[in-house]
């Protein structure tokens, strides 16, 4: 397929590293989705309510930002590979702990703890590839790398509807600990940053703090973009199992299966749109994924059967991943190369910390609604769209600029 030529573009190494990092996000993102399958019977387990449970989701989210100025500072100084093994083995451990919780309170102070991790893994991961590979391929591979969350997704929802009935919830937290594996891959096939290395050799570096007071009207755009966006990702995924198996009633196989539908429609979205800004634009072609959504929601929350929520959950999912598709890329062209390592990955998880109520405002709204989960992610769906469409239109964009130091014609 043309649309897939960069890809051959891509000498060994920059293959591994693409690979490396789509697999981190892919798992991190599974260790995060698990928890959305299983709030009800985690709830039912400790006695509490399910918004009660969701505030696990808010505190993961909300701890991101600070996981994503730890480990992109850490990537700075130390490099991005160490720093991405690091990170990898931090949230397969704390997700491997999850399992073990007595309590609530136990549970939710484990989930803030696998928060700080997963808040680094998606910058550190980014600036490694963007940095790395032809500035000819990064639409493709943002893409690529992003559905690496779409991914992560989807195989919880093949480990919920094939494992959830034998190994039950914490079970589910057990499978999520085998990412640490994914660190032996990185340590002996991936090779550091060029553009990272040669900054050291010259001990070339600039304090964050003062690089991002230099570019504090894009820090404050990005920020406010990116909380549009995560309300985006996660007011259309976070509770949506919860709104199939409590409104709709289906049982623990028809919600794994839709879920494992809108998954490849959302990982079909970000490479489809994520080559499409190759040419489009980046801030053309999040425009015209996010404006797709909102006619997209009304099969999606109000289909009659389960046949045609999957098929309107695959095509809302495949707007909203097309436009996070071209977000690694959008952000790591954007950054200052001094701070490539901090940048994207800070203001994305300030803007998932801004978002971070999502889940317990659906659940809310639904409660006081007699349980309409429909309304409630149908609202926040086309407020978010409408909103990421107006930001990213009137916004900054630099496409293929030249990353200092980096060497991106494969050898």
């Amino acid at each position: 397929m043309a649309f897939l030529a960069p890809l051959r573009q891509l000498n060994r190494q920059q293959r591994n590293t693409v690979i490396a990092s789509f697999l981190g996000w892919t798992l991190d993102a599974f260790d995060f989705f698990i928890l959305v399958f299983v709030i009800k019977h985690i709830a039912a387990e400790f006695q509490v309510s399910i918004p009660a449970v969701a505030t696990a989701i808010f505190l993961t989210l909300a701890m991101r930002p600070l996981g994503a100025l730890l480990f992109g500072l850490a990537s700075e100084r130390f490099g991005r590979r160490r720093t991405l093994m690091a990170d990898v083995l931090l949230y397969s451990v704390f997700e491997l702990l999850s399992g073990f919780s007595t309590g609530l309170t136990m549970f939710i102070v484990l989930r803030m703890l696998y928060g700080i991790a997963m808040g680094g893994e998606w910058g550190v991961g980014a600036s490694l590839t963007m940095e790395t590979i032809p500035k000819e391929a990064r639409g493709l591979i943002s893409g690529l790398l992003q559905a690496g969350y779409p991914t992560g997704y989807l195989l919880a929802s093949l480990v919920f509807f094939f494992l959830f009935p034998i190994v039950g919830w914490r079970g589910m937290f057990f499978v999520g600990a085998l990412p640490a594996l994914l660190v032996l891959y990185i340590r002996r096939n991936v090779e550091e940053s060029p553009a990272f290395v040669a900054r050291k050799a010259r001990g070339d570096s600039q304090p964050f703090l003062k690089v991002l007071k230099g570019n504090l009207p894009l820090f404050i755009w990005a920020v406010l973009l990116m909380t549009a966006f995560n309300f985006l990702s996660h007011g259309t995924q976070d509770i949506y199992p919860t709104f199939l198996e409590v409104q709709r009633g289906y049982d623990n196989h028809t919600v794994g299966a839709i879920a494992i539908v809108y998954n490849i429609g959302a990982i079909l979205g970000g490479l489809c749109f994520g080559a499409l800004s190759q040419k489009l634009g980046r801030r053309r072609a999040i425009v015209l994924a996010a404006l797709l959504v909102i006619p997209a929601s009304w099969l999606w929350a109000y289909a009659p059967t389960p046949t045609l929520l999957a098929i309107g959950a695959f095509i809302m999912q495949f707007f909203v991943q097309g436009a996070w598709g071209v977000v690694p890329v959008h952000l790591n062209e954007l950054s200052p190369d001094e701070v490539r390592g901090t940048f994207p990955g800070f203001v994305y998880q300030i803007g998932n910390l801004l978002a971070s109520g999502n889940a317990s405002l659906q659940t809310g709204l639904a409660a006081g609604w007699n349980n309409d989960y429909a309304l409630a992610l149908v609202i926040v769906a086309v407020t978010v769209a409408v909103a990421v469409a107006v930001l990213a239109g009137f916004g900054y964009e630099k496409r293929n600029v030249a990353f200092a130091d980096s060497h991106p014609n494969p050898s």
